[in-house]
């Protein structure tokens, strides 16, 4: 079972934010700009290895991309929701429908960020998110 583990101090000298994006160039240019801002950066390569990372790694939100190998965005949502983990998922996404952006907050994506990402509007979604779970 996956449980967030109910911190309620959310400055960023203390946050966690794992990555799960295949994309090594994604990751690089998604963690940078989180560094800078103090955040402790984790990564992960594709859905599977991002679930093994939630659990090992508690972190206190999750960006995550929507197409990748061996579990997709979806199929790490579908997990997440169906063991009750209550950690913030924020989608990066390039897919901008409405089915699709739908389809994610039915299984709890918390926001979207899209790519290629910018680095402003992804410090303000964190900070929104951060500040609705404090």
């Amino acid at each position: 079972m996956f449980y967030h583990s109910g911190r309620h101090s959310y400055n960023s000298q203390m946050t966690r934010i794992l990555i799960v994006d295949d994309s090594l160039f994604q990751r690089r240019i998604i963690s940078a700009p989180l560094k800078a801002e103090g955040y402790e950066v984790i990564e992960a390569i594709n859905g599977k290895e991002g679930i093994e990372k939630v659990i090992t790694e508690n972190p206190d939100v999750i960006l995550l991309d929507i197409l990748m190998p061996e579990k997709d965005g979806f199929e790490v949502l579908k997990e997440l929701r169906d063991s009750h983990n209550t950690v913030p998922v924020i989608m990066l996404t390039s897919d901008v429908q409405d089915t699709t952006r739908d389809e994610c907050l039915s299984l709890g994506a918390q926001a979207f960020v899209n790519k290629p990402v910018k680095s402003e509007d992804l410090m303000s979604v964190i900070s929104s998110i951060l500040a609705a779970i404090s």
